[in-house]
């Protein structure tokens, strides 16, 4: 009885560890899951969204590592992001905090907002009017947003949002580095990006591309936990959509 009870803690302590290696194997090699936490990239992701990201998508670094590990300080496999990916990086400052952001800028970029109007190596940015009917939030406060489809250079498209009242109109010019990004959020009077706080990203800090929402919650609502309020919480339009 005894052999038996030892041998079932061992096995027990076998499944387990190998449980949780294909898990961070998983985590590091293919797919982590993500929550948002703030409003700065509204109205693409939202407080409450829980996203997949995809870390193949760039090549390796000691970010795709549980506890971004110090023994190589290059990507492996690397592939360059392109402009306007969703994009998971570790924060400059600390190289420990995940961002995620709207990629705006590739070596070389010059990029500057004068007079309200966004530019990208000396050519406005095309966008138009988007009439999405809501309000964006910024923290816990709600302000009126003009909407707007912008189009990169490279085709891609997304939604930003400006504040109506006081949004971002100057600022100095902004030179991309080499080996560096230049991210903003979509929210862009409510994002702390490169343009402020952030700075220049450099390759290594990737950490992978937003690929999908596969669940959402809308935490002001209420709580996961209050199942009595899921009609209201819940966003079950967003579950499974693709991001781009």
């Amino acid at each position: 009885m005894k052999n038996f009870f030892l041998t079932t803690i061992v096995e027990n302590i076998k499944t387990l560890f190998f449980a949780l290696l294909i898990a961070v194997i998983i985590r590091s090699l293919f797919f982590q899951p993500f929550y948002i936490p703030s409003s700065s990239m509204e109205p693409t992701l939202l407080i409450g969204d829980r996203i997949f990201v995809s870390k193949y998508s760039y090549g390796y670094s000691k970010h795709s590592f549980p506890f971004s590990p110090s023994f190589y300080e290059k990507r492996i496999f690397p592939k360059k992001p392109k402009r306007g990916d969703l994009v998971v990086f570790k924060t400059p400052t600390d190289n420990r905090t995940d961002y995620i952001k709207r990629l705006i800028g590739i070596p070389g970029d010059t990029i500057q907002f004068l007079d309200g109007k966004f530019i990208l190596n000396g050519k406005i940015i095309k966008r138009e009017v988007y009439n999405l009917k809501t309000n964006n939030r910024c923290g816990p406060f709600n302000f009126k947003y003009n909407f707007f489809i912008e189009t990169l250079p490279n085709g891609t498209e997304y939604i930003a949002a400006y504040n109506e009242k006081d949004t971002y109109k100057d600022d100095k010019i902004f030179i991309v580095p080499q080996d560096h990004y230049f991210f903003m959020g979509d929210n862009r009077d409510c994002s702390n990006d490169s343009r402020i706080d952030v700075g220049y990203v450099h390759k290594v800090n990737l950490v992978g591309k937003a690929q999908i929402v596969f669940f959402s919650n809308d935490t002001i609502s209420g709580s996961i936990f209050k199942f009595w309020n899921w009609d209201q919480s819940l966003r079950i339009d967003r579950f499974f959509k693709l991001l781009k």
